[in-house]
This record gives C-alpha cells, sequence and structure tokens, in this order.
C-alpha cells in the first residue's frame, strides 16, 4: 500500500556512551567519528531523563591542535559550560579504553584551558580512577565573576532570596558561589534556595553554588546546585572550589588532601600553598548506544 511506504532517508543514528563520574553523567559524543551541528538542541533533547537519554548534559570528545584531545560540555538547559571536572575524567577514561591513547598522562582541551590528566587502571586494564590538575582557584571579584566590591569575596555576608548568608565565591574556570552551613547539606530545599543564588543578579553570568557542612579538618559534605543543570549529584569543579574556600575561610589546611562527600560518591580534593587544586576521582561507564536523531 502506498501509505506504507516510509521514507528513511533522512534518519541519523548517532552512537554515544553514557558515563558517570559520582553520579555526575554526561551523554558522550565521540567526535573523532561523528559531527554534531547543533549540540545545544541535542543537549536539551538527550538530557531529558523521561523522554531522551537522560543525563545532566552532554560531551563532546573532539580533535585537538594542542592536547590529546578537546572536550565540549553542553549542560541539561543547552548552554555551554567552560569545564566539568567529573566529565574530563570521564574523557580520559575514554580516550584510554576506547580510543587506544595508552598513556598514563593525557591532556585535555577546555574553554577553560588545557588541562592535564593522570590515569589509574585496574585489574582489567580500563580505566578506574583520575587524577586532574584543575589550575589555579581564583578569588579575584571580576574574574568569576561576582558584582561585589574588594580584592576578594570570603566569608561575606550577602542577602539572596530575602536571607542572609555568608559566601564565599571563586572560580576553578567557571564561576562558583561557596556557603559554609551547620547543618547537613541533605536536608537544604535545594530545589528552592538553589535557582535564587544561580541568577541572582550579582553574578552576571549565573553561577554554581555549593553548600557545605564541614565534618573535620579533612572531610567536607557538599550538595551542589549547577547553573544549567539544576541539582546534580556531584560537581569536580564544585568540590575544588569548597576546599579552596575552605582553606580560605580557616577550616582545612593547603597541602592536605580533603576528602569531599557528596550525594553520588566522594573524591579527594589537594589545595596547594601556590593555588594549584588537584582533583583525584572516579571514573565509570554505563553503557553504549545508539539513537535517532
Amino acid at each position: 500500500m502506498e501509505s506504507n511506504n516510509i521514507s528513511f532517508t533522512n534518519r541519523k543514528m548517532l552512537h554515544f556512551t553514557k558515563m558517570h563520574g559520582c553520579g555526575n553523567d554526561y551523554v558522550y559524543i565521540d567526535c573523532f567519528e561523528h559531527q554534531v551541528d547543533d549540540p545545544e538542541a541535542l543537549a536539551v533533547r538527550l538530557s531529558d531523563r523521561h523522554f531522551g537519554i537522560g543525563g545532566d548534559g552532554i560531551v563532546l570528545i573532539c580533535p585537538s591542535d594542542t592536547a590529546d584531545a578537546k572536550m565540549r560540555m553542553f549542560n541539561a538547559d543547552g548552554s555551554e559550560g567552560l569545564m566539568c571536572g567529573n566529565a574530563i575524567r570521564c574523557v580520559g577514561k575514554y580516550m584510554h579504553d576506547v580510543r587506544g591513547l595508552r598513556k598514563e598522562q593525557i591532556t585535555v582541551e577546555t574553554l577553560s584551558g588545557i588541562k592535564t590528566l593522570k590515569l589509574f587502571t585496574g585489574s582489567d586494564g580500563t580505566v578506574c580512577e583520575a587524577e586532574v590538575c584543575m589550575g589555579k582557584a581564583d578569588f579575584t571579584p571580576q574574574d568569576i565573576p561576582v558584582s561585589l566590591d574588594g580584592d576578594a569575596v570570603i566569608g561575606r555576608t550577602v542577602t539572596i532570596g530575602g536571607t542572609e548568608y555568608a559566601i564565599t565565591c571563586v572560580s576553578m574556570g567557571n564561576p562558583h558561589c561557596v556557603v559554609f552551613i551547620g547543618d547537613d547539606p541533605d536536608t537544604l530545599p535545594l530545589s528552592d534556595i538553589g535557582p535564587k543564588f544561580e541568577n541572582d543578579p550579582i553574578f552576571p553570568q549565573r553561577v554554581n553554588t555549593e553548600y557545605i557542612q564541614v565534618i573535620d579538618g579533612h572531610t567536607l559534605k557538599m550538595c551542589v546546585w549547577e547553573r544549567g543543570s539544576g541539582e546534580t549529584l556531584a560537581c569536580g569543579t564544585g568540590s575544588c572550589a569548597a576546599v579552596a574556600a575552605a582553606v580560605a575561610n580557616g577550616f582545612c589546611k593547603a597541602d592536605d588532601t580533603v576528602t569531599v562527600i557528596l550525594t553520588g560518591g566522594s573524591l579527594e580534593i589537594k589545595y596547594t600553598a601556590d593555588g594549584t587544586v588537584y582533583m583525584k576521582g572516579r571514573a565509570e561507564k554505563v553503557f553504549d548506544g545508539v539513537i535517532e536523531i
């Protein structure tokens, strides 16, 4: 019957890999093999946990002229992120395990510069963990950016959404606002207060916000609201910002390794005396798939 003559000429099948770091999950697309013409729209579609694959966004793994690979990360709302610490560990795993880059140390180009990763393999020869040199934490307000005066915003009291908070602002290549609280962050009404921080006028490019409970000098517990994605199970750059802020506020000491407990797992962060931050954590593959786009 004529009505059954369906054309498939415009159908495109896209191969992808789902990976996560501490539950911060993204859909990874190999752009050595595929071209993605509209990553912003694709991120919105694929990130939907009911009508798409589901994730905090998509990550394009691309060729680079200056590093072993280039990472482009798009949030669930389609906005492009400058850097993602959990995603970059998974990029390192993919380059080693799938693309066959059998090196212990690799470089990845991001919008926040080139990052160096040290890869750790398990008994099966695949990457299970990675340590990333995240660069230096920057407390300069105009670099974050945050529209407050002074040389730094450390423990500054501000009013957001009608409530006073003591905030510390820091850039890890993307903007972060760290709030130290006395209670367990799991009890916070994050879906209510997170958007108020993200969209407050003092943050002209919006902001990622970390709510921190100090367990002791070597342990922090954190929940996070990420700009463009909302509540996520983990944030690598946010964990780095949290430890940098904890040192700046006197809760932790420079050069000590601090465990950051997140909803999806834990990361080990070291903020050195010269301001450089190192992050170590797991990178895990969930599954491979093909989707029609």
